[in-house]
């Protein structure tokens, strides 16, 4: 009975929206658009650490070996840009849109 599950629980059921990759040293993609309540999955692909650091402190990976995988579910729409704290001229951006109504 899934509609029982707490919001937190029932979200950790759902798949990515949307994947983004840290690879040499970049954000890919760098912009993505989601719709709120999506979760979306950072995966690092570098030999380095990063991190993916929302600029307003909203979310947060700490850092990310090689390999390693962080999720965050995105639920109010708006713009997030986001930074690696360890490299901080890599730079990425989530727009957030509205949940349709259909």
């Amino acid at each position: 009975m899934i509609a029982a599950l707490p919001a937190i629980a029932l979200a950790a059921l759902l798949p990515a929206a949307a994947i983004v990759h840290i690879k040499n040293f970049t954000y890919v993609p760098a912009t993505i658009r989601v719709h709120a309540g999506d979760r979306v999955t950072f995966v690092n692909d570098d030999d380095e650490a990063h991190t993916a650091t929302a600029l307003d402190k909203s979310f947060d990976s700490d850092g990310l070996g090689t390999g390693d995988t962080y999720q965050h579910v995105f639920p109010k729409p708006g713009t997030y840009r986001y930074f690696c704290e360890m490299h901080p001229y890599m730079h990425g951006t989530i727009v957030v849109l509205p949940r349709s109504s259909q």
